[in-house]
């Protein structure tokens, strides 16, 4: 995988892995690309026509979304002769962010939702399990915990050499 462009440290304000990866990933067509490419659409035109993006517009991201190693061009298995577009095991691991932002809109946005996610026989709830421990997990139960140097959770620390 290549390196990666967003840097957690080298992003404007708090030293944040969001901040870093919303450079990365955090504009609409960038998600957009990552699940049409989950539903096995591979070529440009699909993607183009299944995300409604301008091509121009398209064809930076996808390019962007390759040199993050996000995405990677490789031929087609039905057309070897053209390239189309694979996630990597960085891209494989949006999966989780795609299915939240698809619960949040369900349960927010919508009254009918456009599509659902089945497991077996029936739809599928995500369930948070503490990998380490294996316990069901609530939000009551995790708390955020500062390590970068010279931050709290209100914000920079004033006597900080960082922050000088």
């Amino acid at each position: 995988m290549t390196t990666p462009h967003a840097d957690p440290y080298d992003v404007p304000g708090r030293p944040c892995s969001i901040a870093a990866a919303l450079q990365v990933v955090g504009d609409r067509w960038s998600l957009l690309a990552v699940r049409e490419i989950t539903f096995g659409n591979h070529r440009f035109r699909q993607i183009a026509k299944n995300t409604g993006a301008p091509t121009d517009r398209l064809s930076a991201r996808l390019k962007s979304l390759v040199a993050d190693g996000v995405l990677e061009r490789r031929p087609l298995s039905d057309e070897p002769r053209h390239d189309g577009y694979y996630l990597t095991e960085a891209g494989r691991d949006l999966l989780g962010v795609i299915r939240e932002l698809l619960r949040w809109g369900d349960r927010w946005l919508t009254t009918s939702p456009p599509m659902k996610l089945r497991h077996h026989d029936h739809d599928f709830t995500p369930r948070a399990v503490c990998a380490h421990c294996g316990e069901p997990v609530t939000q009551d139960e995790m708390h955020a915990e500062v390590t970068a140097e010279g931050w709290s959770l209100s914000g920079p620390i004033a006597d900080s050499p960082r922050q000088a």
